[in-house]
């Protein structure tokens, strides 16, 4: 087989550099391969939200200085719009849903966490959080249990497997080919590329990877990922009693621990509940248990419940998992492999890859196609966030920051402070969604 471009990944990121590709030239030859099925990694089983860069600022402005960081958060925000109407102009059903998102203070050491954003919004003269107090906070989340927050109109949410079977069915009508089922068991850094895959190979002019966390299994790539579970359940439908306690329909939440808890109501009523962190992979060995695995659904299912008391006897009727290629500073990296010009790359969403992996199809598509324009020279390509340590030291010292982390937010959220040394430990914990204080 031949192609032009070859995209590894049939994911968000990879099938919107395909449209992209053919939007920009429709005589390019765009061959996307995936191991699984469209959307089978992240892209299929997140939890839905779409949100900016806007909570990342005080990085952003460390790595590119204020005025770029503001350009890259507004560029996100627009992603936003441009994913929605997307949506529409193709008739994708991703229920999508504009309610905003509220960042909160599950307990008293937790209050306060984005004000450090909050002071480099102010000195950048942007205002994309409003301030809730705890009688908003409570009213809009439906529990008492979240004392404050920030609230970001701008941030969406949607189904995520439907939203991955859209962008298929698009880059198909495009004229993508798409080979699902289909795993690359090694490609050649030369010009063209060989790509094996099973019975063959694949030879391409140019290479784009979006393998998410898979890329750790990449030389060149892997001391740059860390990969992580995120585990989430689902409740049974009940819509009434969701109203009743006056939780929004629309609005996705997520708390201030490090190992965050994120969550939302479906379109029929199912409350969607997921933690970031619960395990760590040796290096680039992503087993079942990133798949599914019931004691870590137990563990989430505690924290729903401790947040909403009132639901306790409500039945949970489904869990699963997903690994997340986490960077040191959790924003993506993007760019072209050493010495080889030809292959492109963007990896390390951090679990917040769905409203930014429309920068990362345009910043993928131009670097395929050669263009120097602004998603050809954007500020994040070439960008490192910082190594982790080989393998076994990421692994062993993966699981003990990790423990210092659920020792420390286990105290705080009992009212207690953590121990000294769970403190030291958590320190060490790679940054997160939001650039906490």
């Amino acid at each position: 087989m031949k192609a032009d471009v070859a995209i590894v990944g049939a994911g968000y990121v990879g099938l919107w550099t395909a449209i992209r590709i053919k939007e920009l030239d429709p005589s390019v030859d765009v061959a996307v391969i995936e191991q699984d099925i469209a959307g089978g990694g992240a892209s299929g089983r997140n939890g839905g939200f779409v949100l900016s860069w806007w909570p990342k600022l005080a990085t952003l402005a460390h790595r590119f200085g204020d005025r770029e960081a503001v350009a890259i958060a507004q560029e996100s925000e627009v992603a936003i719009d441009q994913l929605a109407a997307f949506c529409r102009d193709h008739a994708i059903d991703a229920d999508f849903r504009r309610g905003g998102w509220i960042w909160t203070a599950t307990a008293e050491a937790h209050r306060g966490s984005w004000g450090g954003v909050l002071k480099v919004c102010e000195r950048m003269a942007v205002a994309p959080f409003r301030p809730t107090d705890s009688g908003e906070t409570a009213r809009r989340t439906g529990s008492t249990r979240h004392l404050e927050g920030v609230f970001d109109p701008t941030a969406a949410m949607v189904q995520p497997a439907a939203l991955v079977r859209g962008l298929r069915r698009v880059a198909l009508a495009a004229g993508v080919r798409l080979y699902e089922q289909t795993p690359v068991r090694r490609f050649t850094r030369g010009r063209p590329v060989r790509l094996t895959v099973p019975n063959g190979e694949l030879v391409a002019d140019r290479l784009v990877i979006a393998t998410n966390a898979w890329g750790a299994g990449i030389r060149e790539l892997a001391g740059s990922i860390a990969v992580i579970s995120s585990d989430l359940i689902a409740t049974e439908p009940i819509p009434d009693r969701l109203a009743a306690i006056g939780w929004e329909p629309d609005l996705a939440i997520t708390d201030s621990q490090t190992m965050v808890d994120y969550y939302r109501i479906s379109r029929d009523g199912r409350v969607i509940f997921g933690k970031g962190g619960w395990t760590i992979a040796y290096g680039d060995r992503i087993g079942p248990a990133f798949d599914r695995h019931p004691a870590r659904a137990a563990l989430v299912a505690a924290d729903w419940r401790r947040y909403y008391p009132m639901l306790a006897d409500v039945r949970l009727t489904h869990d699963w998992s997903g690994p997340i290629d986490r960077t040191r500073d959790s924003l993506p990296m993007l760019g072209r492999l050493p010495d080889a010009e030809h292959i492109s790359y963007g990896l390390g969403w951090s679990g917040n890859g769905v409203g930014p992996s429309v920068i990362g199809g345009r910043v993928l598509a131009s670097l395929a196609l050669g263009r120097r324009d602004r998603w050809g020279e954007y500020p994040l390509i070439g960008q490192p966030p910082g190594g982790f340590p080989p393998p076994l030291i990421r692994f062993v010292g993966g699981h003990l920051v990790r423990a210092g982390v659920m020792s420390k937010e286990t105290a705080e959220a009992a009212g207690r402070p953590g121990s000294r040394i769970a403190a030291a430990l958590a320190s060490l914990a790679p940054a997160g969604l939001e650039d906490k204080s």
